[in-house]
């Protein structure tokens, strides 16, 4: 049993008649006839009983209208599904996110794929250090981290989305904490709360050149992986930290943002791994480059 044999089939079941199917399925008549005679010999019953100016459906007919019907409707689903997964418009993608990122573009881009790619399934992870993202990439465990660069050893292919100044953020009753503009050596006598040293960060490694470079190396450093609970450690008095300036996101009650004099600077990235994305991670990838 042929698809073309079925929709020649239900073509004359619903049009009442051989000429008007063939109109239908830009045929000629003469071949929708030998479809359904092909598909009559292979099921061995007939399915219609022709007169000299209509065709009436058998018993059988009627039950393989409504079998062909459906399985038709079926096949037709399937195609427009492959067609959508090619397109990027079906699939799971999963995505990172270094913590800066995970205040604005997570959630703008959860909510521009349900509105526009509502056929994906996105996996998202946020809160994530750059080389645990690196790894997670290379590992097949993401397929999109939004991040710093790894740099070109890395094995990953990135682009540019969008360079972040660095602030400062203090407890609000620090002696600078109504100082518009801080310079970065005003807090040498301070506890920094910074992300985790040794390579795991890249946050970490720029605030600390830029401590070098203005005389001073901080004496006193906490380590706090999570950004959200590094802010929550200044708004406890912990110490000073200097971050992204899209933390600011967090308007946390117990602490103030400045800006820097002459702020470092650092590149958020996407990442993914070298070779051609599939579809739907390509479509997402689209949707992140949009929304930076």
């Amino acid at each position: 049993m042929e698809l073309r044999e079925l929709r020649s089939f239900v073509a004359v079941a619903t049009s009442g008649g051989f000429g008007r199917a063939a109109e239908q399925l830009h045929l000629a008549q003469p071949a929708v006839s030998q479809q359904v005679k092909r598909l009559e010999r292979e099921l061995g019953a007939p399915l219609f009983r022709r007169t000299t100016r209509s065709v009436e459906l058998t018993p059988a007919g009627v039950r393989l209208l409504e079998r062909a019907k459906v399985i038709l409707a079926e096949v037709d689903r399937a195609a427009d599904e492959v067609r959508h997964v090619q397109a990027g418009g079906i699939g799971k993608v999963s995505v990172g996110f270094v913590g800066t990122a995970t205040y604005d573009l997570l959630p703008t881009l959860s909510r521009r794929v349900r509105a526009h790619l509502p056929g994906i399934t996105l996996e998202l992870r946020g809160e994530q250090l750059s080389p645990a993202l690196s790894a997670a990439l290379l590992a097949s465990e993401l397929d999109l981290a939004v991040m710093r660069d790894p740099g070109p050893e890395s094995g990953l292919a990135v682009s540019r989305l969008r360079t972040e100044r660095l602030v400062v953020v203090l407890p609000t009753d620090h002696r600078l904490a109504d100082v518009g503009s801080i310079n970065i050596a005003d807090l040498r006598d301070d506890v920094f709360v910074l992300h985790p040293s040794g390579r795991r960060s890249a946050v970490h490694a720029t605030v600390i050149e830029a401590c070098r470079a203005a005389g001073f190396t901080p004496v006193d450093i906490v380590e706090v992986a999570e950004t959200a609970t590094l802010v929550n450690f200044v708004a406890a008095g912990i110490g000073v930290s200097v971050v992204p300036h899209p933390v600011m996101a967090l308007n946390l009650a117990g602490v103030r943002y400045a800006e820097l004099i002459d702020p470092p600077q650092l590149d958020l990235v996407l990442g993914q791994r070298h070779g051609e994305l599939q579809p739907a991670s390509q479509a997402v990838a689209h949707i992140i480059a949009s929304t930076v």
